[in-house]
């Protein structure tokens, strides 16, 4: 923590680039930094979306970036080298298995979004949201509800008719940012 420091990132600013060696480990304190992959067509595909916590940690373990990492929106970060981090992990065994745990949640949380990112509707996909990264089928929302439709895999227009439709429907309460399943998960 002696060799970290503070940045701020404007929104659209390029972290690094494909290619690029990492030098340090980014922690958001707060902001939107995206991992960042182009198809062969152009399109963008977002691989992480960071608010707050580790951003591309995957890459402390390797030679080169494999993705791009931006700024969405204007972020504090941590910058933490990379080297002194690998010691620290190496030296000290409860370091070690903390970094250990974070990894093991993160896997949990990448899987379940795959997950959900094979259901076929777009309801499914937010009631599975609701139910997966809620508590007591709500959720208040940290994000707009493009860069949620974006997390979801699907246009922002699918989302708000899909919501429409589930508000009409009586299955979601909608507040602002709040949402909460009206029916329990066994009567559907």
């Amino acid at each position: 923590m002696a060799r970290a420091r503070l940045a701020t990132f404007d929104r659209g600013a390029t972290l690094f680039r494909v290619g690029d060696h990492p030098e340090v480990l980014y922690f958001v304190f707060d902001g939107e930094l995206v991992l960042v992959r182009h198809s062969r067509n152009g399109q963008e595909v977002v691989l992480q979306r960071t608010h707050t916590g580790f951003f591309a940690e995957a890459s402390i373990e390797s030679h080169r970036y494999h993705c791009d990492g931006v700024a969405k929106e204007r972020s504090r970060v941590c910058l933490l080298p990379a080297e002194a981090f690998r010691r620290a992990l190496a030296s000290d065994p409860s370091f070690r298995a903390a970094w250990i745990q974070l990894l093991a949640r993160e896997i949990r949380s990448l899987r379940t979004r795959c997950e959900r990112l094979v259901l076929r509707s777009v309801e499914e996909r937010i009631v599975h949201y609701i139910e997966s990264e809620g508590s007591d089928g709500a959720i208040e929302l940290d994000r707009s509800f493009k860069a949620w439709a974006l997390d979801l895999g699907v246009t922002h227009e699918a989302l708000y008719r899909a919501l429409a439709r589930m508000t009409r429907s009586g299955l979601l309460l909608r507040r602002g940012p709040r949402l909460r399943l009206a029916r329990a998960k066994t009567e559907r």
